[in-house]
């Protein structure tokens, strides 16, 4: 499956509204690890990486920011996320970097892998190289 933006159900009621995502009606993998993550500025510095064999889901709980996804020849995609009711798919072997967060935003990630330093790619030339051939 290549990189797109997921729907999720939303239920709306006087009460708000409720998202929920099950396996394997809304995402393509079993979920084996969530984390989130809050940055500290708008203006905190992107950092990319790519995962080697792990896919992921990133949801913007609160606020909006953009997750830019480039390709191996260069080119680059932005996908700009700011509702809990969709989810950024990506597979593995995609790198992205996450910036322009707005104020008190929250990005929600769900992974297909427990945590495995050595399936993280940090420099975009190791990427190109090794990881994306």
């Amino acid at each position: 499956m290549p990189v797109k933006i997921l729907n999720f159900p939303k239920i709306t009621d006087p009460r708000g509204n409720l998202t929920f995502i099950q396996n394997p009606t809304h995402i393509p993998f079993e979920i084996k690890r969530i984390f989130w993550s809050v940055p500290q500025s708008k203006e905190q510095a992107p950092v990319g990486l790519a995962r080697k064999q792990e896919q992921e889901i990133i949801v913007a709980l609160k606020g909006s920011f953009d997750v830019i996804v480039t390709g191996v020849n260069d080119s680059s995609e932005k996908f700009t996320l700011s509702s809990p009711h969709h989810g950024l798919y990506l597979p593995a072997s995609t790198w992205r970097h996450i910036e322009n967060f707005s104020p008190g935003s929250m990005a929600f990630h769900l992974c297909s892998l427990k945590d495995n330093t050595d399936d993280h790619v940090n420099n975009f030339e190791t990427f190109i190289n090794k990881v994306a051939k």
